[in-house]
């Protein structure tokens, strides 16, 4: 059973059909578009690995829902249906639906944090840095050490060092610490898991000082399939088991539906605190909208509910993370510098090490992402020096430890033909990376610059 091949269980029932462009025609839209990616039309690119952020296909079942779908502007029936998966699945009694996974750190941000607050977590992710900083607060990575080493093999490069956790307790004090983060899987860090063990230890040490612990959780199944498949103890339970114990250790939550809820709308936050629920409605309210809706509709609501109780399936999770490794193997098969191990949603490659003459200012990886896309059609997304933005007070760049082009794969859409030629396009940059230049930026946002910056490539 070990080494049999994974096979999706599902059948394709309907397609889309996407259009083929030539190079020179994407050269031509890439400059359209000042070197970034976000700025290029969807109808332009062949193979989106932008994001798997509300880019999955949904299922018959899901589909079905929709149909259910309550649109009572309070109290609807698809809310209630939401509600009670989510404290059925994860455990917390009280929920609040929003439109996406921003918007519940908008709402929640808007009760916990105030200025001059730190947040220490594990790579906090361009949104979470966002508001945090947006409020005058200051993230403090905590991730184990091990993480920011591409070619080394840890099995959790997602778990926070809690040595240096409680080391920024004791240095910045726990009246001015709101909240821990902890982010599963860890998507800043490469889609990387955090053990059973780790979560365990952050709770322990959060409830030791009277801290609050929320998870981000927009892949809590993957983090939840890596532990079976990796953690000792574990292999003879259940998704479902694995997540409900994973929970257990959280005071709350912050979730993106559009990702393990397999939704192309949709978020959620969820509680056990009585008296943050309320105090979180009126900001709810305030901009979202009433709290048994919150910016979503009960079609949407129905969807979300559905595709929690897929999306927690080994049998599912088994065959969207093998293709991600698949992807993973081919191209580390091909000779390009990947960080390893591969993550459950993305892989990541290494920009240092592919393009090692492009100094971090020069954007590597906004490089490699651009040609990736001028040569097949494929379009990732830099997670580096332009997304880790300027320090919000000295306004000097502060590239990362890694500088990585992530290749997210959307949820049940792409076959292994499609990593098959995202594997032909990267080995055709790799065959020219000597040839490439940097970028320089022409325009940029104060906060969240990477998704409307423009770029000038240097002669």
């Amino acid at each position: 059973m070990e080494n049999m091949p994974y096979a999706e269980p599902w059948r394709i029932k309907m397609i889309e059909s996407v259009k083929t462009l030539t190079k020179e025609e994407r050269k031509k839209i890439i400059e359209k578009a000042e070197y970034n990616l976000f700025k290029v039309p969807a109808e332009d690119v062949f193979i989106d690995l932008l994001t798997d952020s509300g880019t999955g296909a949904m299922s018959d079942k899901q589909w079905s829902a929709i149909m259910l779908g309550d649109e009572s502007y309070a109290g609807s029936k698809s809310f209630f249906n939401m509600k009670n998966t989510i404290t059925d699945l994860l455990g917390f009694p009280y929920v609040l639906p929003t439109h996406q996974g921003r918007a519940a750190e908008n709402v929640l941000f808007s009760v916990l944090i105030k200025e001059g607050n730190i947040i220490p977590g594990n790579a906090h992710f361009d949104t979470t840095k966002g508001h945090i900083e947006f409020r005058k607060a200051t993230a403090v990575d905590c991730t184990i050490d091990e993480a920011s080493d591409t070619t080394l093999y840890h099995p959790f490069k997602g778990n926070i060092d809690t040595k240096k956790l409680e080391n920024v307790i004791n240095k910045y004090g726990v009246e001015n610490i709101p909240f821990v983060v902890l982010t599963v899987t860890c998507n800043t860090g490469g889609g990387q898991p955090v053990s059973m063990e780790n979560i365990k230890a952050v709770s322990t040490l959060c409830k030791k000082h009277n801290i609050t612990l929320i998870f981000d959780s927009a892949r809590f199944a993957e983090n939840a399939y890596f532990i079976k498949t990796r953690e000792e103890g574990y292999q003879d339970k259940s998704i479902k088991e694995i997540v409900k114990e994973m929970f257990s250790y959280a005071d709350g939550m912050t979730m993106s539906a559009k990702k393990d809820a397999i939704i192309n709308i949709g978020g959620f936050i969820a509680l056990r605190s009585n008296e943050i629920y309320q105090k979180a409605c009126t900001f709810s309210i305030i901009f979202e909208g009433f709290v048994t809706y919150g910016g979503m509709s009960g079609r949407d609501m129905e969807a979300l509910a559905a595709g929690l109780k897929e999306g927690t399936e080994y049998e599912y999770l088994h065959a969207r993370i093998s293709q991600v490794k698949y992807l993973g193997e081919k191209l580390k098969e091909a000779g390009i510098p990947l960080l390893e191990p591969f993550g459950g949603h993305a892989v990541y490659v290494d920009a240092k090490k592919f393009l090692p003459n492009i100094p971090q200012t020069q954007y590597p990886a906004q490089v490699l992402g651009v040609e990736l896309y001028i040569e097949a059609g494929v379009r990732g997304v830099e997670i580096g020096t332009v997304l880790a933005d300027r320090d919000p007070v000295t306004r000097q760049e502060r590239p990362p430890k890694m500088e990585l082009l992530r290749l997210a794969i959307p949820r049940r859409v792409y076959t292994n033909n499609h990593m098959d030629f995202i594997v032909w396009g990267l080995k055709k940059v790799w065959e020219r990376r000597n040839e490439l230049k940097g970028l320089k930026i022409k325009y940029e946002a104060e906060i969240m610059r990477h998704f409307t910056a423009t770029f000038e490539q240097l002669s």
